[in-house]
């Protein structure tokens, strides 16, 4: 059927519509005519007219000829669709490892051997840099089983081990910007190589050290446990290699990347390398995601492709992760930045709750989690140590990669300049399908032009109304004290933000349809919608395509396929119209973009969620969902109110869809202000692996002392400084620990850098809400000892300050320069201070076993003289390991909080002073 031909029952009752609406329906022939489908009733009749009175404004005025479809059973279909993809993308989740497992297998990984090695890792306890648990027992156990491999390993290799000790200091702009400086730390580092030796490398790093107070199985004990049994089944291989592989246990990864950093600017071996693999973990086992890659080696995306047997990688999560949206950064920033190597940086992502937490134990991780990181990890090492590109790896520096795993089952990637040509394409097809309707002279003269701005323009409102709405319900949530309570029970935020988003989309489009297009079918609406949602996505991928993003791809996937599978079905629509088969085929269709968008979906929730409850005061964690669950909406929807099958447009009334989601949002909303929806649960005791849901916070037995210009003691204080670590603050606990309340909230020293505590981190400026609670003096056994050594003019007018300082294995340094003076060097870094943000200066400075004194000199230009000095200094010394980082005071407390939230607790001392 060409464009405007229509049946005779059609013309008949078009006609009739005419004689009974006179001018009302002036532009109903028009309409008709554009029309590319016959009108048919999609519950499988072939094409028939269909009379809708009493609708719209004219009372019993026929709105044109169309189909209407049952509202019931529209919405059971629809749902019954997506809950089918879901079921789909969840099993393909679930499903770790495709095939047996190679358990035992000559020259195959073994995962329970490296569940082994992970048992006896974690059995050490907590490995904060510095401890003896990290320098003296993991090194030692490590040492130990590498000396096993080493006696088992095939003539045909030759293994050589190193333990490094470096000493260095970088800066960084992560976390707003601060610079490092480390002393004595470890390295435990393996070269597995040819008989004869071999002039090049690839890096597998790790890292064995962990946050304080907790186990540490999956970041990263569990990686380096892997990399052991890879070494082991490598070494004992009769396969030669051509390249050499390099491991590194690295030991101070959780000390901002300073062990990775000390390898690849000092170690003798560094020199070698060509490419590296990182394994870190956001979450407690799964699958391990590739969320980074390059920069710019697609030949590295290529050999994970052809050699990964289990493969998982997004290019979206790589755009994500380096946009600077997640607080988060790897040894994959240090091996880039300082040392020039290209790599792939992966990370386990499922159940990020327990993360950093004490239930990080090795119970928790699956069996399958480590043979499929193994599997993965051995074949891609193994397919570069003997790859011909790895030699010349410079020659492949060649742009971006597009990458995606369809499922799980196989990557498809491809350089990115064939991405923008292939989307460039896809514009081009939308171009030529859209500028045959409005050039064609039957259209100039007709209102489908209007109608199709006018669609747009209802979209866009829609989308904007959808969004304004869950955001005004996400602010009151938030300000009545209820945020998060979807943290342990996930649904309620699709009951609460996806229903309100959803309902408001059909009620703008209801309107429409109502009140703007009275005359018009449902037929002709659908084609004006199809080709609104076509022009939206076709918008989206031109600008994405434009600024270089290859996440540009999901557009495409958006825009292709609902086209290709209109322009199958158009004969078969002529023919027999829109029946059983149409549908089917349609939905069929539309398969691949809607089961990707879930599976990426259900992927960015399982690892945002958690970090959203931990991600400090400053961010409203509802309205962020709120907003994603928006967007995701506003996707899934685009085909679905549109087009043939078209929800809104064909059904006789949205009435009882918009009640049903009216009602579910209504009951959601009652209950989560009621607070019927705790945010947090834990049951330690339960079957593992089992999901925690908690809450985070750190507790820091602390003495502050202030001292002034003239050296004396101003001010001394102590008690236990405690940060809440998610946006709720401590409004769960005060029922708990009633004296952790408002009355007793941490006030800022204006004039101390850092508003005056000994922040850990420069995270101040996400984590506003502190507590200080009156408690005695710490006396540590082994004290922090700060003094100023020299006092100096330069020949270039700058006063030098030279410092001396001794204390635990972790202490901050803190700079704030006067008015009219700046700091204009020091002996940190590159030379060049860094500030972070807020304007004042962070040092983080840690060191191992039998570290020397650290000294270090900053250098102040002062431009006015000052009567309350040139600068102020602060040195805060955090006692993580040994009895120095228990008091009994903070045992006292923590006894007292519920067993759902996790207070990493430690002793600290903070000095302050003016020059």
């Amino acid at each position: 059927m060409e464009w405007g031909s229509e049946s005779g029952a059609v013309r008949r009752h078009r006609i009739g519509g005419e004689r009974r609406d006179g001018p009302a329906a002036a532009q109903q022939p028009e309409r008709e005519a554009l029309a590319q489908e016959p009108l048919a009733d999609a519950c499988g009749g072939g094409a028939r007219t269909r009379k809708r009175s009493g609708e719209g404004s004219g009372g019993g005025a026929s709105r044109g000829a169309g189909t209407a479809l049952s509202e019931a059973r529209a919405a059971l279909g629809l749902a019954l669709y997506l809950l089918a993809l879901r079921a789909l993308v969840q099993l393909s989740l679930q499903q770790l490892v495709l095939g047996g497992a190679a358990v035992g297998r000559q020259g195959e990984f073994d995962a329970l051997q490296a569940r082994d090695y992970l048992e006896h890792i974690t059995s050490i306890g907590p490995r904060t840099t510095g401890s003896p648990e990290n320098e003296i027992l993991t090194v030692h156990y490590l040492l130990e089983q590498i000396k096993l491999i080493e006696v088992q390993s095939n003539t045909l290799h030759k293994i050589s081990v190193d333990v490094q000790r470096p000493t260095g200091s970088f800066s960084i702009d992560f976390l707003g910007g601060f610079t490092s400086y480390y002393d004595n730390i470890t390295n435990v580092v393996v070269k597995l190589e040819p008989r004869d030796g071999a002039q090049h490398a690839v890096l597998a790093n790790c890292h064995f050290d962990s946050v304080a107070n907790s186990p540490g199985a999956s970041d990263d004990a569990v990686s380096c446990s892997v990399m052991l049994e890879v070494l082991r089944v490598l070494s004992t291989s009769s396969e030669a290699l051509y390249h050499a592989v390099i491991f590194l246990f690295n030991g101070a990864e959780e000390n901002v990347l300073q062990a990775s950093h000390g390898f690849i600017t000092q170690h003798p071996w560094a020199s070698l390398i060509r490419a590296f693999i990182n394994l870190e973990a956001a979450g407690v086992g799964g699958k391990e995601l590739v969320f980074q890659t390059g920069p710019e080696n697609p030949w590295l995306v290529q050999a994970y492709v052809s050699a990964a047997k289990h493969p998982f990688a997004s290019v979206v999560a790589q755009e994500v992760f380096q946009s600077g949206i997640i607080p988060s950064d790897t040894d994959f920033r240090i091996y880039r930045d300082f040392g020039n190597i290209p790599g792939i940086d992966l990370a386990f992502i499922e159940n990020g709750y327990i993360y950093h937490t004490k239930y990080d134990t090795a119970d928790r991780i699956l069996t399958d989690s480590i043979q499929r990181a193994g599997d993965n990890i051995l074949a891609v090492l193994k397919y570069l140590a003997t790859s011909d590109m790895l030699a010349s790896s410079s020659k492949y520096q060649h742009g971006n990669m597009v990458f995606f795993d369809v499922l799980g089952l196989f990557v498809i990637a491809y350089p990115s300049r064939v991405g923008s040509i292939i989307n460039y394409m896809v514009v081009m097809a939308v171009v030529l399908y859209l500028g045959r309707k409005l050039l064609h002279p039957k259209y100039k003269t007709a209102t489908y032009t209007k109608d199709f701005f006018c669609g747009l323009g209802i979209t866009l409102i829609s989308w904007f109304t959808s969004l304004v709405t869950v955001l005004i319900i996400a602010v009151f949530i938030s300000l009545i004290g209820q945020s998060l309570s979807w943290y342990n029970h996930f649904y309620v935020s699709v009951c609460l933000y996806g229903t309100a988003a959803v309902a408001k989309i059909i009620f703008i489009h209801t309107l429409a349809k109502r009140f703007y297009y009275v005359n018009a079918s449902g037929q002709y609406l659908g084609e004006v919608f199809f080709d609104v949602s076509l022009f939206v996505h076709c918008g989206f991928l031109t600008a994405l395509t434009y600024r270089g993003l290859c996440s540009a791809f999901i557009s495409a996937v958006w825009v292709a396929f609902p086209l290709l599978t209109k322009l199958c079905v158009q004969k078969d629509l002529k023919q027999h119209g829109a029946g059983g088969k149409f549908i089917a085929f349609y939905l069929l269709g539309m398969f691949i973009p809607y089961l990707y968008a879930l599976y990426l979906i259900w992927a960015v929730f399982e690892m945002f969620t958690p970090i959203l409850g931990r991600s400090g005061s400053e961010i409203p964690p509802d309205v962020v969902l709120a907003s994603v669950l928006a967007g995701c909406t506003m996707i899934l929807s685009s085909y679905f109110v549109r087009k043939k099958i078209n929800f809104i447009y064909l059904v006789k009334s949205t009435k009882r869809t918009m009640l049903s989601l009216t009602l579910v949002c209504t009951v959601t909303f009652l209950l989560v202000c009621s607070g019927t929806f705790f945010p947090y649960s834990s049951n330690p005791a339960s079957p593992k692996p089992k999901r925690v849901f908690l809450q985070a916070c750190s507790s820091q037995h602390i003495t502050r002392t202030f001292h002034g210009l003239d050296g004396n003691v101003v001010k001394r204080d102590s008690g236990v400084w405690i940060n809440g670590f998610d946006y709720t603050g401590m409004s769960h606990i005060t029922p708990h620990v009633p004296e952790i309340n408002d009355t007793v909230r941490a006030d800022c020293e204006e004039s101390a850098p850092l508003c005056g505590f000994p922040w850990y981190l420069p995270v101040h400026f996400l984590i506003r809400k502190n507590w200080y609670l009156p408690a005695p003096e710490v006396s540590p056994r082994e004290p922090a000892h700060f003094r100023l050594v020299s006092k100096e003019l330069t020949p270039w007018d700058s006063i030098k300050l030279t410092f001396e300082a001794t204390g635990p294995s972790h202490m901050s340094f803190y700079v704030r320069t006067h008015k009219g003076a700046t700091l204009s060097q020091w002996s940190l870094g590159n030379g060049t201070p860094v500030t972070s943000k807020g304007g004042d200066y962070f040092v983080f400075y840690s060191h191992g076993l039998q570290a020397s004194a650290w000294h270090f000199w900053i250098e102040v230009q002062v431009l006015e003289e000052q009567p309350e000095g040139m600068v102020t200094v602060a040195i805060a010394a955090h006692y993580f390991s040994g009895e120095d980082k228990r008091s009994s005071q903070l045992d006292a407390l923590k006894e007292k909080f519920p067993d759902w939230t996790f207070p990493s607790a430690w002793v600290c001392t903070y000095n302050l002073f003016v020059f």
